[in-house]
C-alpha cells in the first residue's frame, strides 16, 4: 500500500521533481508516494472546478481515506498530521491526497473527504503545494516511527 497523490495539473517542473524525488527517497512502506496527475479542464470557474472534481472522485476507492488539500480546510500541527495518516494505514485503508485545481474543488468532493486540510492561511502555486506535501508526508513518517527528523 502506498499513499497515492490526485495532483490537478501538469508534470512536474525540474525543481519540484528534484525536491519531491529527495523525500521520496527516504519514504519507506506504507508511506511510498504515488502520483497521478489529473489534466487541467478547458473550462473556467465553476465549470472547470465541476469537471476537475468529477474526474478526481471517479479515481477514489470506496474504502479509501481522502484528504483535500483546501485553503478553506483544517489546519493543524505535523503530529496532528501523522496521527491522522498512521489512523488510516493502521486500519488498512489506502491513502489518497488530492490537490484540486485553480478553481478548487467542489462541495460533493469536500464531502467526500475523511479530512480536509489547509497547510496555510496562504495560497500557494500547485508546484510548491506538490513539493511542500511530500516533505510533510516524509515528517510524518519520521514522526511515526519515533526517529528524530521532527523537533517539537
Amino acid at each position: 500500500m502506498s499513499i497515492k497523490i490526485l495532483a490537478v495539473g501538469k508534470k512536474h517542473e525540474s525543481w519540484v521533481a528534484d525536491g519531491i524525488a529527495r523525500y521520496e527517497q527516504r519514504l519507506r512502506k506504507p508511506y511510498e508516494l504515488s502520483w497521478q496527475l489529473v489534466p487541467h479542464s478547458s473550462r473556467e470557474g465553476d465549470a472547470a472546478r465541476s469537471e476537475e472534481s468529477d474526474r478526481i472522485i471517479a479515481k477514489l476507492d470506496r474504502n479509501a481515506f481522502v484528504v483535500v488539500l483546501d485553503e478553506r480546510g483544517r489546519n493543524v500541527d505535523s503530529p496532528a498530521l501523522a496521527k491522522r495518516l498512521q489512523t488510516a494505514l493502521e486500519a488498512s485503508r489506502p491513502i489518497v491526497v488530492v490537490i484540486g485545481g485553480a478553481y478548487g474543488v467542489t462541495e460533493v468532493l469536500r464531502q467526500r473527504a475523511d479530512f480536509v486540510w489547509s497547510l496555510s492561511a496562504l495560497v500557494f502555486p500547485h508546484q510548491l503545494v506538490r513539493l511542500i506535501l511530500a516533505e510533510q508526508l516524509y515528517r510524518a513518517q519520521e514522526i511515526s516511527a519515533g526517529r528524530g527528523y521532527h523537533h517539537v
